[in-house]
């Protein structure tokens, strides 16, 4: 399996290197995530990682895939997918694209209506002021 290692160091008094609540994500629904993942004291690192997926005739990188999340303890990077189809479709297409070239990794992909699930059962809403 791949060795993912984080340049963070790591409080001992919380799961991840930085809480939810101090890393700038790029979604709201990427930090209410990383919230629920705090709640069970489950650690995790934002985009650790970027996976080359298309190289250029001498070999450079021109296209890659940086998952969401890395659950070190579980083995598994997480990719949230709560955008429009059109950019599902695109995303899709990565991950089938790093899991044709990177097999070993495993990826676990989180769907809109499964996200929603999860936040529904926690009492918790994506367009809560909060969450930006």
């Amino acid at each position: 399996m791949t060795q993912v290692t984080s340049a963070h160091h790591r409080s001992p008094h919380h799961p991840a290197g930085a809480p939810a609540g101090r890393v700038r994500f790029a979604h709201p629904s990427e930090r209410l995530f990383a919230a629920l993942l705090d709640l069970y004291e489950e650690r995790w690192e934002y985009e650790p990682v970027e996976f080359p997926l298309r190289w250029d005739e001498q070999g450079s990188p021109v296209s890659g895939f940086r998952p969401d999340f890395w659950l070190p303890g579980r083995g598994v990077f997480i990719e949230l997918t709560t955008a429009e189809q059109r950019l599902v479709t695109r995303k899709n297409g990565k991950v089938r694209r790093m899991r044709e070239l990177y097999p070993e990794v495993p990826v676990l992909v989180v769907y809109q209506r499964d996200f929603l699930a999860l936040l529904e059962a926690h009492g918790l809403d994506l367009d809560q002021p909060s969450a930006a």
